[in-house]
């Protein structure tokens, strides 16, 4: 990677949302401009919350769209070409129900699988092939199709502890992805969090 990496957080803007299921994504762009000593600012331009940080020695713009899930990439795809930032550079982090609690998955592109969020995302960019990182959040049951109530739901205080630790491995790979690139940080980081 060269030039500027842009680290997208999907989730839904509002208090009603803020500690749901569906926002990891927010949750993990937060924890990382935490880390980096960052501050975040409403870019009406790009209907987006909007964070510049450094880290290993390259410039980072951090984004958390403010359109709600479903239309997250009108954000990126302005934020994207603002700054002409290819889609190989732009990491998506966002929420999965179909990977167990505390799991992660980072893929250099992929299909949406049915996430509205990563359809916008491509429809906007007009290709799969930019990275994602997948949070796992599980569903309730295998067999419940409709599952919302669950992505909108708060996370539970019995979950806390895993979600606490699957958000600092989750931080950790995407540094490592912004510093050693997609490869070595899927090969550290993916799969089920350490015992």
């Amino acid at each position: 990677m060269t030039g500027i990496a842009l680290i997208v957080g999907l989730g839904n803007p509002g208090a009603e949302y803020r500690n749901t299921r569906h926002n990891a994504g927010f949750m993990l762009a937060d924890l990382l401009v935490e880390r980096w000593r960052a501050g975040w600012r409403m870019e009406k331009k790009f209907f987006a919350e909007v964070a510049d940080a450094r880290f290993a020695g390259r410039r980072v713009v951090l984004c958390k769209p403010q359109t709600f899930m479903n239309a997250s990439g009108e954000a990126v795809g302005r934020v994207s070409s603002f700054y002409r930032i290819p889609a190989q550079d732009i990491l998506v982090l966002v929420d999965d129900a179909d990977l167990p609690l505390g799991t992660l998955r980072l893929r250099p592109e992929g299909s949406p699988g049915g996430h509205h969020g990563l359809e916008s995302v491509e429809n906007q960019l007009g290709t799969r092939g930019y990275p994602r990182l997948k949070v796992g959040i599980a569903r309730p049951r295998q067999d419940r199709r409709d599952i919302a109530g669950h992505v909108l739901g708060q996370v539970s205080p019995a979950e806390q502890p895993v979600w606490q630790k699957v958000l600092e491995r989750a931080a950790q790979q995407v540094e490592c992805w912004a510093a050693e690139g997609v490869a070595r940080a899927m090969n550290r980081f993916n799969g089920a969090l350490p015992d």
